[in-house]
C-alpha cells in the first residue's frame, strides 16, 4: 500500500516540484558578438565627440518563468577602445575612468520586460554597475523594423549616465559628465549561446 504525504509535507513537496519546473522552463539567448555593437560617445570640453566601442562582452536575453524578458550584459573594460585616440583609450581604461586594472566588468542587469517593449519602443530600466558603484539607469528601445526584434532585426537601445555618479569624475577639465551608450544587438539561436 503506498503512503500518500499529507500537510506541510506533501505541500512543501509540490512547491519544490513546481518551482524545478518553473525553472527548467527558464531559457535564454546569447548575444551574438558577429552581429552586435555596443559602444558609447563622450565628449571634450572643446566639442570634439570621442566615439568607443568595447570589443569584448557576455550578455543573454533570458526568458524568464512568467514569459518577460531579462537582459545580462558584461562589457570587458580593459579593453574598451576610442576611435583613432590611444591616448583617450589609455585615459579611459586608467584609473580616472573605468579603472579597469581593478574593476575588469561593467555590468548592466536589465528589470524584467515584456517583448512588447522590443517591438514597440519604450524606456527599460536596471542595474548599472561600473567600479563598484550600482546604480539604476534607464535606457530608451527603439520600436522595431521587424516581429521578432533580436532574431530578425536589431534590438536599438541608447542611454546616459554621469560619469560622477559612479567615481569617474577626473579629467573634469577635458571631459565633460555625460556618457552616451548605444548598443545595437542581435542573438544567438537558442542553444548557441
Amino acid at each position: 500500500m503506498a503512503v500518500t504525504p499529507r500537510g506541510p509535507v506533501a505541500a512543501l513537496a509540490a512547491a519544490c516540484l513546481t518551482l524545478a519546473l518553473l525553472l527548467a522552463t527558464a531559457r535564454a539567448a546569447g548575444i551574438d558578438p558577429a552581429t552586435s555593437a555596443i559602444g558609447f560617445t563622450l565628449k571634450t570640453r572643446w566639442g570634439k565627440t570621442l566615439v568607443g566601442h568595447f570589443p569584448r562582452y557576455e550578455g543573454e536575453v533570458a526568458v524568464l518563468p512568467d514569459g518577460r524578458h531579462q537582459v545580462r550584459l558584461r562589457l570587458a573594460a580593459a579593453e574598451v577602445e576610442i576611435d583613432g585616440s590611444s591616448t583617450f583609450t589609455r585615459l579611459t581604461r586608467g584609473e580616472g575612468f573605468f579603472e579597469a586594472d581593478r574593476y575588469e566588468w561593467i555590468e548592466f542587469v536589465s528589470d524584467p520586460y515584456s517583448t512588447d517593449l522590443t517591438r514597440h519602443g519604450g524606456r527599460l530600466g536596471g542595474q548599472v554597475t561600473i567600479r563598484g558603484v550600482e546604480r539604476r539607469e534607464s535606457f530608451a528601445i527603439r520600436p522595431a523594423a521587424c516581429e521578432r526584434p533580436g532574431v530578425d532585426c536589431d534590438i536599438l537601445a541608447r542611454g546616459s549616465i554621469n560619469r560622477g555618479d559612479y567615481g569617474m569624475g577626473r579629467w573634469g577639465f577635458a571631459l565633460a559628465d555625460k556618457v552616451v551608450f548605444s548598443l545595437r544587438v542581435r542573438t544567438l539561436p537558442e542553444g548557441g549561446a
